[in-house]
Formats: structure tokens, sequence, C-alpha cells
């Protein structure tokens, strides 16, 4: 068979599957540290142990519950700021140039202003992700409202529609691929900023346990744990996929 015929996931399987082995036999030869890098095998061994020992699913319901909060205000706070920038004009000349530099910034440095403001407690995570995945929202929010063929507008006043009626039937529906887009990116960034600040100050969830495994020397289970991560986000886009074809009924 060949690979060109295999189903991308089997295929992406088959990739992390030789490059591990690459990996392993490499650590086994000494052309790579040990002490740096563990083994792949000691790695997926861990997980047991994780799960048992680390609370590793209860860590993630944490993360998750955090991740979820974040990840729902970024959209609906977003797309809104978005529909709005784009409504108003000289608002979104006044603020787009803020906005982008907002979605370069590092966020997760500002992480003592955002503790003085709400505590060390999981509203600080959830604000600090909220922040850090705004500015994707809204920025390919704006594009894709702008982007929207003039041919499409015109239409829609062609059949005299107001303009609710132009955005919920028109506008919206043909912004819709890079609205997702611009969620996506804040996603990642939010998440992103979720694990680092758990990490940065060490309270609940797979950051901390990350900072935990790292300050015991535990490299197969910091590995384990990112690897987990990894799935997780994996997971969280793969059901942003399904709720977009859900909005979108022509791409199912």
């Amino acid at each position: 068979m060949k690979l060109s015929a295999l189903p991308p996931q089997v295929f992406g399987l088959l990739t992390v599957a030789l490059f591990l082995g690459i990996v392993e036999l490499l650590l086994m030869l000494g052309a790579l540290n040990q002490f740096v890098i563990p083994f792949p095998s000691d790695v997926l061994g861990s997980f047991d142990r994780l799960f048992a020992e680390e609370q590793l699913l209860n860590r993630l319901m944490l993360t998750g519950a955090e991740a979820l909060a974040a990840s729902v205000l970024v959209s609906i706070v977003g797309v809104s700021i978005g529909v709005l920038l784009y409504k108003v004009r000289i608002l979104r000349l006044a603020t787009e140039p803020w906005v982008a530099a907002m979605a370069a910034a590092p966020i997760v440095l500002a992480y003592p202003l955002f503790l003085v403001m709400f505590g060390r407690n999981a509203v600080t995570i959830v604000a600090m992700g909220f922040v850090a995945g705004l500015g994707p929202v809204i920025l390919k929010t704006v594009e894709a409202l702008r982007g929207v063929r003039k041919s499409l507008v015109n239409v829609g006043l062609s059949y005299n529609l107001s303009p609710s009626q132009q955005f919920w039937k028109i506008l919206l529906p043909a912004a819709a691929p890079t609205i997702f887009v611009g969620v996506r990116l804040g996603l990642i960034f939010a998440l992103i900023n979720l694990i680092g600040v758990e990490f940065l100050i060490n309270f609940g969830g797979l950051g901390q346990l990350i900072n935990d495994l790292a300050e015991r020397y535990d490299l197969p289970g910091v590995f384990a744990t990112i690897v987990f991560v990894v799935l997780v986000s994996v997971a969280l886009f793969a059901g942003l996929e399904r709720v977009e074809r859900w909005f979108r009924p022509g791409r199912r």
C-alpha cells in the first residue's frame, strides 16, 4: 500500500511512532543525553503512575474547567468586540493597532499584576487566558467581516434586507470560516497561558503538576504530562471543528 493511500490520521500516528523509535534508538546508542531527554518507552510507562499517584485526571478537570471558561469568554467577547469594531470605523482605526500589539505581547509575564488584582486562585488563571486569547479573535473577526464579498452584500440589498437580517443571513455565515480561525488561535493563546500561569504560580492543574515533577527531576513524568497536554489540545480542536461544521452545514 502506498503511503498516500493511508488515512491522514493513520499516517500521522505512524510518523509519530517512527520519530519516537528513532529517539529511543539514539538514546540507547548514547547519541542523545539521557539526563536531558528520557526514553520514550519510560514516558509512555509513566501514565499509569501519573493517574494513580499524581491525580492526573483531577488536575485535567481543573485545567479543563479553566480552559472552558476562558474559551467561552474569549469567543463571545472577542467576536462581539470584532463586530463592534467592524461597524464603527473610527473606533476600529483608533484601537486596531493596540489590539494587534496586545495579541503579540507576552501576556504571561504580567502574572504578578493579575495576582495582585485577583489573588492566587483560578480566577487569575482564567483572566490571563482570556486576555491572552482576546486579540486574535478580535482581529480575525474584523478581517472576516471586512473580507465578505460585495456581491453578497449587494444581493442582500436587492432583497431589501434590514441591517440585522443582512448581518445574520449574509455577513456572519460568509465570515464564519475566518472567524473560526481566529477562535482557534485565541484558544491556542489561552491554553498556552493557562498552563504557563499554573506552572509559574504553582497553583492546581496540569501546569502545577509539570512544576512539581520538574522540581523532583522526574523527566519521564514531565514529558508524559506535556504529551497529555498536547493530547488534550488535539481533542479540544477536534471538538471545535465539530462545532464549526454544525454552524456551517455545507461543510459536513
